[in-house]
């Protein structure tokens, strides 16, 4: 798929993590809550990581709220569309990053190597969120940043997991979002890469409903920790729309004000 140049269009400068703010398209692919879980439970997992990779990482919201929770870690982001690269790039810069976060133009699938787990690593903690529609199942936005951020364009799940295992260090964490329908993509990913699942928690957007996405950690298969944890979900609405006090704890804990009664936004 070719790539046209695109006008960014509106922007906005949202909260995201403390003082960090985002810039994002008003129109285009925004952050949203499979990238804020992502980080929860990759800060959680890992909280004294220092050398970290963010995979895919778009215009830097996973990047951005590790950053704040890891103030001593340092960071590689790869990112291949061009316009959400831009704003990595502008995202980094403005919140005072630049020291601590390499950016990587480029395709993971190819840029993720031993020769950069070498030089910058290996890595303690690498994260990703990648698109859940696979080819051929749906037709792309004629937006390019939205076609790349939600189909799997340059790969899928197994893609991201084949990329931790190039460059995880031997006790290192990865972790990353995948659907919730499908978990065997990420089983059957993580073993060819030579990982093995150890945590896995479904995310639901409303009580009562079924899980929209699951954030799954995975470590190195030589750790002998073959049995996967399977913790209680987490649900960002109650029955009657309003935020769960479990919506408000994340927030908080990225230092952002989520009050409760209020309808969900990133």
């Amino acid at each position: 798929m070719l790539e046209e140049p695109e006008d960014l269009g509106p922007l906005t400068h949202d909260a995201i993590a403390g003082s960090f703010r985002i810039t994002q398209r008003l129109r285009g692919h925004r952050y949203s809550v499979d990238d804020v879980l992502t980080a929860w439970e990759a800060a959680s997992t890992a909280p004294n990581a220092q050398r970290c990779l963010e995979l895919g990482s778009g215009i830097g919201s996973v990047l951005l709220m590790l950053a704040y929770k890891l103030p001593e870690a340092r960071f590689v982001a790869v990112e291949a569309q061009r316009n959400s690269f831009r704003l990595l790039g502008q995202n980094v810069s403005q919140n005072g990053l630049d020291l601590r976060v390499t950016r990587l133009h480029g395709d993971l699938r190819s840029a993720v190597t031993s020769a950069l787990a070498a030089e910058h690593g290996p890595f303690d903690l690498i994260t990703g969120t990648p698109p859940y529609v696979p080819l051929g199942t749906a037709t792309p936005s004629s937006d390019s940043q939205k076609a790349y951020a939600r189909q799997e364009l340059r790969g899928g799940v197994e893609d991201y997991l084949a990329a931790m295992g190039r460059a995880l260090a031997p006790r290192g964490r990865g972790v990353v979002c995948a659907d919730a329908r499908f978990p065997e993509r990420v089983l059957e990913g993580a073993r060819r890469a030579g990982l093995c699942v150890v945590r896995r928690r479904d995310v639901v957007p409303r009580a009562g409903k079924g899980a929209l996405f699951a954030v799954f950690t995975v470590a190195r298969v030589e750790e002998g920790m073959l049995s996967c944890e399977r913790v209680a979900d987490w649900i960002a609405r109650d029955g009657d729309g309003a935020r769960t006090a479990e919506y408000v704890a994340v927030r908080e804990f990225f230092g952002v004000a989520a009050p409760v009664g209020e309808a969900p936004s990133p």
